[in-house]
């Protein structure tokens, strides 16, 4: 029983913008990244200072990471689906 494709499949005219879009992410995201990693390599004590609601640096600048990726996941989200509307507009059948 073959019941075909969910949903036609064609052209994505943003594909370009996403995909830019998704390398500004990453690099963004990298840049914040590698900021914690250079802490824990230089100066891995200060990851134990205590900064905020208790909590040490290593446990609220990585907490501060997931938060900050889930973010950026819902905005790029949110952008795509933006380009999409704008950049597939079907063309109207005569």
């Amino acid at each position: 029983m073959n019941h075909g494709p969910a949903a036609e499949l064609g052209v994505d005219n943003a594909s370009a913008k996403k995909a830019k879009l998704g390398v500004w992410f990453f690099l963004i995201y990298s840049f914040f990244y590698a900021g914690f990693v250079v802490i824990g390599v230089v100066n891995y004590e200060l990851l134990s200072h205590e900064v905020a609601f208790g909590l040490n640096l290593a446990l609220f600048y990585g907490m501060g990471l997931i938060v900050f990726a889930v973010l950026l996941g819902i905005l790029y989200n949110f952008l795509c689906t933006r380009y999409e509307d704008e950049l597939n507009k079907e063309e109207p059948t005569a």
